[in-house]
């Protein structure tokens, strides 16, 4: 396997390592929640009605943010910073990523004691808009995943990506 010197070789496999949280999470508040495509991002929900989630966002270098349902309604409290959804966001990303590590992707300053409320007093970006839809899919996909019963056979829309030890 070549590696040039702006990937490592994990980047360059066709399989990704899981990392198991730094602390186990509760699912029920944030289903889903990711460090991706420059953001962390993820479903929350709604604190008022049970069929509803929010969709939000933080990018990495900007700090904007972005919160809205899985339908693009924005939400009604990041109008003057952000909600109550991206603190929940983040305080599941510092469970399931650990501090350090979300901190450095969002490229934030943390220090040994932070805690997420720490970063996002940190925070210094604005409201955007931004598209939920490729989100909310992917954490669609993510529960189907989820439905599927146990098994060690291949998943068949899985099928083009080698077994680990195939891969040298």
């Amino acid at each position: 396997m070549v590696v040039n010197a702006e990937t490592t070789a994990w980047e360059q496999c066709s399989t990704v390592r899981v990392i198991p949280p730094v602390r186990p999470r509760k699912l029920a508040k944030v289903p889903f929640v990711e460090l991706a495509e420059g953001r962390l991002q993820g479903v929350v929900s709604s604190g008022s009605d049970i069929a509803r989630v929010y969709v939000s966002s933080i990018a990495a270098h900007t700090h904007d943010y972005s919160c809205g349902t899985n339908n693009n309604r924005p939400c009604g409290g990041a109008n003057g910073g952000p909600c109550k959804h991206l603190r929940e966001l983040a305080d599941e990303a510092v469970l399931q990523y650990g501090i350090d590590r979300v901190a450095r992707y969002l490229h934030i300053e943390a220090g040994e004691d932070s805690k997420a409320e720490d970063l996002m007093s940190r925070l210094t970006g604005s409201r955007e808009s931004a598209p939920a839809a490729v989100v909310f899919s992917r954490f669609l996909r993510h529960l189907a995943y989820l439905e599927l019963p146990d098994t060690t056979a291949p998943v068949p829309e899985l099928h083009w990506f080698p077994a680990t030890e195939a891969v040298r």
